[in-house]
């Protein structure tokens, strides 16, 4: 008697021992791993791992390029020297500033970005609402040509439109990017008409329907309900159009002069404009432009871009969200 019962006391003290250690395996487990993927200290390591080496690679060159940027000409020369300078140097910076002619070379792209920029969202969000909502005429047709202009090379239509620009005496004018984009056809302006209708279809049509019950016109729906609901589509559209405004190298250098140039094209000729001798076809290098000077100068022009994302950025990824583009 005594020893079944001292048995079935030993079974009953293993089960309880089995109980809490599953009940501890089981919160260690929750813990580490978490109920989901976003939960737990094990899942958050890995992801902010995978975030980590993802984030290096995307500043990897952004830091290369400011390492390089205060390197002497003995540092870039010597093979030991890879990231942090023997000694710091800002002659790299100064050269660059006077090689781009960098307050000028700025207030021109500045100019012709932003122009352009806010001009093409207002004149796509007008084009992708109206192929969105209104009853246009071949509007299949009209959206398959959009989507036609933006699938053909730049560089097969430049020569007319070099002879077309010619003949209305734009070039050398910011006339010569701002006409286009008056007309939705700016810099990737097809894209940015779809973006615009993709925003306008996913809206429900009972905001419309009440408003014509009101009284509303067209013009006045568009400017007064649609237009303030695409905030976030159009902070997508400016951006994207003023980052590609800014950098665009091609067709700045076949339309524009050296009266109004921008920092694409300053860049271009940086190493002239520091060794005037090289036009000459003369080989006395008086200024040489190295490795470091060109960092500084590339580094110079993105650095405002990268300023303005930085400050918009919390916009910018939600208007991503609703912009249909992810879909």
């Amino acid at each position: 008697m005594i020893a079944s019962l001292k048995l079935e006391l030993e079974k009953m003290t293993h089960n309880v021992r089995t109980l809490l250690w599953s009940r501890n395996a089981q919160r260690i487990k929750v813990l580490i791993m978490g109920r989901n993927l976003s939960d737990g200290l094990l899942a958050k390591l890995i992801i902010y791992l995978l975030l980590s080496i993802v984030a290096y690679l995307y500043l990897q060159p952004v830091l290369y390029m400011v390492s390089t940027m205060f390197k002497t000409l003995s540092d870039l020369l010597d093979p030991t020297v890879k990231w942090i300078p023997r000694e710091v140097t800002w002659e790299n910076i100064t050269k660059a500033w006077k090689g781009l002619q960098y307050p000028i070379a700025l207030r021109n792209t500045a100019i012709l970005s932003l122009s352009c920029s806010i001009v093409q969202v207002f004149v796509c969000a007008m084009t992708g609402y109206a192929l969105a909502r209104l009853s246009v005429p071949f509007k299949g047709l009209i959206t398959a040509l959009v989507i036609m202009t933006f699938l053909i090379p730049p560089q097969i239509i430049i020569i007319p439109l070099y002879v077309i620009y010619s003949k209305l005496h734009l070039l050398n004018t910011i006339f010569v990017f701002l006409v286009p984009a008056i007309f939705g056809q700016g810099l990737k302006g097809a894209l940015f008409i779809l973006i615009f209708r993709q925003f306008f279809k996913a809206q429900p049509m009972s905001l419309e329907e009440a408003a014509k019950l009101d009284g509303a016109s067209t013009l006045r729906l568009f400017f007064g309900i649609m237009l303030p609901l695409a905030r976030s589509a159009c902070l997508v559209v400016f951006l994207f159009s003023f980052i590609w405004y800014w950098n665009m190298y091609y067709e700045p250098s076949m339309f524009l002069a050296k009266s109004f140039t921008p920092l694409s094209i300053r860049l271009d000729g940086l190493e002239q404009v520091l060794n005037p001798s090289l036009l000459g076809n003369t080989f006395t290098i008086t200024n040489p432009v190295t490795e470091s000077t060109k960092m500084a100068a590339a580094f110079m022009i993105i650095l405002p871009p990268i300023l303005v994302f930085m400050f918009l950025q919390r916009w910018f990824v939600s208007g991503i969200e609703r912009t249909g583009l992810v879909e």
